[in-house]
């Protein structure tokens, strides 16, 4: 098969373009380049550089689907500068669906995020679940998520829209494939960038959760098993169809779990500092997987927390100076 992967210079797309070759399939991979890394493009994939709106100068019927990953992701970003995610990630992706549809593709698996929901009122998260995001990127996914139900109700599309919880380590066949943001603000690789001295102390937002320990607990989910989902959803993707399937383990860790562990993998003394809460941190987002085990039969295999840093940190301790 012939699969076509917008933002493949990314993080999770990399990786997942990475798993499709694996697989044995041809890949091209269309990324502009303003937060992806040419290093992040898998070896094997054909490379365009480019922005989704122009998606059309390359997208053919040779393609079988589009593994759409290209977005704008910084949640703090999005309320400051509103207009770049309505511009990028939904102007961007209705670019994208007019392409797909004047070159006759007709399967596509979108990249989105728990980020849809807000602040739930129950966990763990269900796809039924009330959609009330709290910023202007998880609004801009959830524009994008009813585009495509129309898409697909209109034109016959088969699509899948999987949203994810916390994705983290790296891809293990290749640990040149990992984490790279730039700011970073993820939990796991910035507790690392601490074990490596990059930093001098990791802030624990909040120690008064009702929660056992008393900071936030989150889903982890490792990037590989991610990969995995996607390829399945290429598989269950039914005309006319748009499902849509939360990914994550089921399992919450807390951060000063993250913090503990990432000690132990790392053999460093990881300092942390005790801050107040953050306005809108839930103390509780864990993810219902069980519509993705029942449709897509996807189950996750690297589900514990040391083996997921310890990947990541194989990935921060070989990254050179990436190059865009």
């Amino acid at each position: 098969m012939r699969y076509f992967v917008t933002g493949g210079a990314g993080y999770v797309g990399g990786t997942v373009a990475a798993h499709l070759l694996a697989a044995g399939h041809r890949v091209t991979v269309l990324d502009d380049l303003s937060t992806g890394f040419r290093a992040g493009v898998p070896a094997g994939a054909e490379f365009v550089e480019g922005r989704i709106q122009d998606a059309g100068k390359w997208l053919d019927g040779s393609y079988d689907a589009v593994l759409h990953f290209a977005a704008c992701s910084q949640v703090g970003e999005s309320v400051v500068v509103p207009e770049k995610y309505w511009r990028n990630n939904v102007a961007g992706t209705l670019d994208l669906l007019t392409a797909m549809r004047e070159a006759d593709v007709r399967t596509l698996v979108f990249s989105s995020t728990a980020a849809v929901y807000g602040e739930p009122t129950a966990t763990p998260i269900t796809e039924d679940a009330a959609t009330a995001p709290t910023n202007p990127y998880g609004a801009s996914k959830l524009a994008v998520d009813h585009m495509i139900t129309g898409e697909a109700a209109a034109y016959g599309l088969a699509a899948v829209s999987l949203r994810y919880f916390n994705v983290a380590g790296a891809h293990r066949a290749d640990p040149a494939i990992g984490e790279r943001h730039d700011p970073e603000s993820h939990l796991i690789p910035v507790v690392l960038q601490v074990a490596l001295g990059r930093r001098e102390t990791i802030s624990v937002y909040g120690t008064d959760y009702p929660t056992p320990d008393g900071t936030c607990v989150r889903d982890y989910i490792h990037v590989d098993d991610l990969a995995e989902a996607h390829l399945l959803a290429l598989t269950a993707a039914t005309a006319g169809e748009h499902l849509i399937c939360n990914l994550g383990n089921g399992n919450g860790f807390s951060v000063r779990e993250v913090v503990e562990t990432a000690r132990r993998v790392t053999g460093h003394p990881i300092p942390e500092t005790e801050a107040g809460r953050r306005a809108g941190d839930p103390a509780v987002l864990v993810a219902s997987a069980e519509r993705a085990r029942e449709r897509l039969g996807w189950r996750p295999s690297r589900a514990e927390l040391s083996d997921i840093i310890a990947d990541a940190w194989a990935f921060a301790t070989r990254d050179e100076e990436p190059v865009r």
